[in-house]
């Protein structure tokens, strides 16, 4: 009876406190008139914070989306003072150079992050290399373009030209480095340690699991850093402006000076014609295209990850 008479008390006290303190929404609390002024300052930073990104993307669309066309990707940019041409040479340019980039930048990378996650035993070495990638990526991006230029550009290594697409490729794949190497040892960390014993219980190597286990486990995210590495390279103008310069005609090699629409954006909006400056536009609206789409490849490359 008294166990009883104990949970009848215990109810009782329950139902008068929620009679006084509802479990609904009450406005009259000052602390819910707090928390909700709070909410809405944070949403207010959050919108400041996303909002010039869309009113760039949307100047871009208005200016530069209205002058595309087919023969803007088919032609030449004209000389200074002329109407018509295209950015052909400039796309052409900005995907080869990218593409050297990409071929030196992600075998480096890959490997180097599968050094600091599966063979260096996180000793002195590996610090530090992860110490020299975090101030790599700290670095501006116009000092990767004056060290090329003095290893490079100056020296004439390549067939004794100077300023070529090459170069460009080496600055690039300098900026690209970090984000590659980063996001392979974050992911090979996120491989389950099991996984490997599997492989070594069964008599695979450690080339054997690292090639057959855990690099296919970790694609994703190293896929991943890969197109985003891609992404900020292809948008890069201070590098490319000290090693591809720029020509106004089709690309030649990849050991002569090439055009890249970074550098045509820059050159083409100071340049006192209304018909450059609405090329630079159209070459703007093109490289954001092509940078959004490498976005949001990588988001949706990530999407495997969490699925």
């Amino acid at each position: 009876m008294a166990t009883i008479s104990t949970a009848r008390e215990e109810r009782e006290l329950t139902e008068s406190l929620f009679a006084r303190r509802p479990l609904t929404f009450d406005r009259s609390l000052k602390r819910n008139r707090i928390n909700r002024l709070c909410t809405g300052i944070a949403g207010l930073f959050a919108v400041t914070a996303v909002l010039p990104l869309f009113l760039v993307i949307l100047y871009v669309l208005l200016q530069g989306g209205r002058l595309i066309s087919f023969s803007m990707f088919t032609e030449l940019p004209p000389p200074p003072g002329l109407d018509g041409g295209g950015i052909g040479n400039a796309i052409l340019g900005t995907m080869l150079v990218t593409l050297i980039a990409s071929l030196i930048a992600v075998p480096i990378g890959v490997g180097g992050g599968i050094y600091l996650t599966e063979y260096s035993q996180r000793g002195w070495f590996a610090k530090f290399v992860s110490f020299g990638n975090d101030v790599l990526a700290g670095v501006p991006s116009i000092i990767c373009g004056v060290f090329v230029y003095g290893i490079v550009v100056a020296t004439r290594i390549f067939f004794d030209q100077s300023y070529s697409a090459m170069a460009g490729g080496i600055a690039l794949a300098t900026l690209m480095l970090p984000t590659v190497i980063k996001t392979t040892d974050e992911g090979l960390k996120l491989v389950p340690q099991e996984l490997r014993w599997g492989a070594y219980g069964v008599g695979a190597s450690k080339f054997v699991t690292v090639m057959r286990i855990t690099l296919p486990a970790a694609f994703t995210p190293i896929a991943t850093g890969v197109v985003l590495g891609i992404a900020r390279a292809a948008g890069e103008t201070a590098p490319l402006i000290f090693t591809a310069l720029f020509s106004p005609f089709w690309p030649e090699g990849v050991f002569n000076p090439i055009a890249t629409m970074s550098v045509l954006i820059f050159n083409f909006a100071i340049m006192p014609y209304e018909a450059q400056n609405e090329l630079a536009w159209a070459a703007s609206f093109v490289l954001v295209m092509m940078i959004l789409v490498a976005n949001l490849l990588a988001r949706w490359i990530a999407s495997f990850s969490r699925a």
